[in-house]
């Protein structure tokens, strides 16, 4: 017995020695953890549960030259709601009036959100959606409302902002404004002015600190955000919204006449280089057309007939030949090592002179020219491209831009009918935008200008950075040429290949053009580009403009003068004909019985505490707008001018919020 009370005394001490020992070692792993891993155990669990998230800047707005809105940036919000924050007194004391003021904001039944308030009260929903998609307005509405403007902790209001970027002209000019996004795995995309500008544009983000209240839901943890975001800077671009609509417009017109595969159009500021228009369309599978490359920047091909007007810059700044050089046509046809350079009629224009030959745009006469005077030092020649700038992209701010091929004499792709080729535009590739430059400079006296889409970035009224005009080249040639080819280029119009396109009201210069695109493969996949390049007016001229057309159904036409053409005398013609007059306006001051008259009627009405809808009927719609603005209707308007039909009757209750559509004609 007394052994096995001995043995028991021994386990029972061994037993309270392990204890001891782990009593020890928990201690020393408690102060461990307090004193050495505290600090890390922590930061871990403050980071599970409360956590930075980025608020995002507001992007600056782009705008045209002439002010309109072309991207602007609109912060949208989301509101919820953490039923279990408020106490139930007050809970219970305004959630009847909370009810009844989303109800109207939303257009909803009161009961219906009454109910659905309680419930996530009664299940403890912590995330509860209460409105998404509200604008500033609406957001600093709900705010207000009773409860919720008793902030996030006594009231319970979640606010959740994202800013979406608002194109108001829609698709006009799309690519050009561009865009910045990210794809599902983060890759960065830049297009356009958005992209290219995207460091003054994006401003600096700020960021929120946040508290995890369920699975994958955080609400804030102040009413105030961490770090404020810094709004992105303002950006104005040369786009005039007038001129960008006529030009679109017209593009799209012909594109869908022709049933053409893609086109651009681009009109620029001669003196300045500014471009005050640009449209790129592609043909969709169901034909409708849309804004997806920018051709004019991106495209580098084969330009065709319209490179005859460098033949003709090197020709005479040169002093080879002079316009009045007569050239046999020799039937349309010349051959050159093998090879045949035909003129587009097929059988020549007899003995014509080299401005003759360029108003008829004859391959074989200016092929005659060019190889008669270069074959012997090609380098002459091709130098002249070179000077221009031809052989290297115009350095735009844009990414994609299109790559120019121009060979060199003794290099890589230079062969022996390589000059002859060049001479009619084939063997050389630049963009459409680089054929512009070389026209808008004889337009503007052989100063040759780099187009620019940028003039401007303002924060607020304060200019932060501007863009003058950049030049590429101070001469391409010199007066007497420039003289010249003003004339043949104005005799293109006028009794060349361009003469349907001539108007006695206005005046034009410019050259056709219609090259063949991929001639030298045999699957026939060969297509003709249709253009037409040159400046209005001819003896001031403000405006250079580009048309090409890709792809023209053959069965309707694919010459330059019929498919281009009518686009650039469409623009010409409306900027011309519709654009406001800039002289000075007499009796300025003069007072209109009429217009007195509607102002007054204007004055009364929206000085009147209106308690139902007014008869719009013959009030302007500017006018109206504004009325009905002011009486906290939402309002749609279709046409310009007058007001000729309202969606809600005279004499209805006025609803606060409730849509009204305008037809104005």
């Amino acid at each position: 017995m007394a052994v096995a009370d001995k043995n028991n005394s021994y386990r029972i001490f061994l037993v309270a020695f392990l204890m001891f020992l782990m009593a020890i070692a928990i201690m020393v792993k408690l102060t461990n953890i307090q004193l050495v891993e505290g600090e890390h155990y922590k930061n871990l669990a403050k980071e599970e549960t409360v956590k930075h998230f980025v608020i995002p800047a507001n992007k600056g707005n782009i705008y045209s030259a002439d002010g309109s809105l072309l991207a602007t940036s609109i912060p949208n919000y989301t509101i919820r709601f953490d039923a279990v924050a408020p106490k139930k007194e007050d809970f219970d004391t305004h959630v009847d009036s909370l009810a009844l003021q989303l109800a109207q904001l939303l257009e909803k039944p009161k009961s219906e959100i009454l109910s659905e308030l309680r419930k996530a009260r009664t299940n403890k929903n912590r995330y509860f959606l209460v409105a998404k998609d509200l604008s500033y307005t609406e957001y600093m509405q709900v705010k207000n409302m009773p409860l919720f403007n008793k902030g996030t902790y006594k009231g319970g209001i979640i606010t959740e902002q994202k800013t979406i970027r608002e194109h108001p002209i829609g698709i006009i000019a799309e690519r050009t404004i561009g865009y910045e996004r990210k794809d599902e795995n983060g890759v960065l995309t830049r297009v356009g002015i958005e992209g290219a500008y995207g460091k003054y544009l994006n401003g600096k983000d700020g960021n929120v600190l946040k508290q995890k209240i369920a699975k994958g839901q955080w609400k804030p943890i102040r009413d105030v955000n961490e770090v404020e975001p810094q709004d992105g800077y303002d950006v104005i671009s040369t786009i005039d919204v007038y001129i960008q609509d006529i030009a679109h417009h017209a593009l799209l017109k012909q594109l869908e006449f022709y049933q053409a595969d893609h086109g651009c159009v681009v009109v620029m500021e001669t003196k300045t280089g500014y471009v005050k228009a640009i449209s790129n369309l592609g043909r969709a599978k169901d034909g409708s057309y849309y804004e997806t490359i920018n051709y004019a920047v991106a495209e580098s091909h084969e330009p065709g007939s319209t490179f005859k007007l460098i033949d003709m810059i090197a020709l005479l700044d040169d002093k080879k030949v002079d316009t009045s050089k007569v050239y046999d046509t020799r039937g349309g046809v010349i051959m050159y090592n093998g090879e045949s350079v035909w003129d587009s009629n097929g059988k020549g224009y007899g003995k014509i002179s080299l401005a003759k030959g360029f108003e008829l745009s004859s391959n074989t006469v200016l092929v005659q020219a060019v190889y008669e005077n270069y074959k012997n030092n090609p380098e002459e020649f091709v130098n002249r491209i070179n000077r221009m700038g031809l052989n290297k992209p115009l350095g735009l701010p844009f990414k994609g831009e299109g790559k120019p091929i121009v060979y060199q004499p003794g290099e890589k792709g230079w062969d022996r009918n390589t000059l002859p080729w060049m001479a009619f535009g084939y063997n050389v590739a630049i963009t459409p935008l680089q054929t512009l430059a070389v026209y808008n400079a004889i337009a503007n006296n052989g100063e040759m200008v780099k187009p620019q889409f940028v003039s401007e970035i303002k924060e607020w009224n304060k200019t932060i950075k501007k863009y003058d005009k950049q030049v590429i080249n101070k001469s391409i040639c010199d007066q007497e040429t420039v003289n010249k080819l003003k004339a043949v280029m104005q005799n293109v119009v006028k009794r060349g290949t361009g003469s349907k396109l001539y108007s006695k009201d206005f005046s034009m210069a410019g050259k056709t053009g219609t090259a063949q695109v991929d001639y030298h493969k045999k699957d026939g996949s060969m297509y003709y580009a249709s253009s037409f390049v040159g400046f209005f007016p001819v003896d001031e001229p403000k405006y250079s403009c580009i048309v090409v057309v890709h792809k023209p159904n053959v069965s309707a036409g694919y010459y330059g003068a019929d498919v281009a053409g009518p686009v650039f005398k469409r623009i010409a013609q409306k900027i011309f004909t519709d654009a406001p007059t800039t002289n000075e306006v007499k009796n300025l001051n003069k007072k209109i019985k009429k217009q007195e008259q509607n102002f007054d009627n204007y004055y009364t009405k929206i000085n009147s505490k209106l308690l139902y809808i007014p008869n719009l009927i013959g009030m302007s719609g500017m006018d109206a707008v504004a009325l009905l603005e002011n009486l906290k209707l939402k309002v749609r308007v279709v046409g310009t001018g007058k007001v000729k039909s309202q969606s809600l009757k005279p004499g209805e209750t006025i609803q606060k919020n409730k849509i009204i559509l305008l037809e104005l004609s």
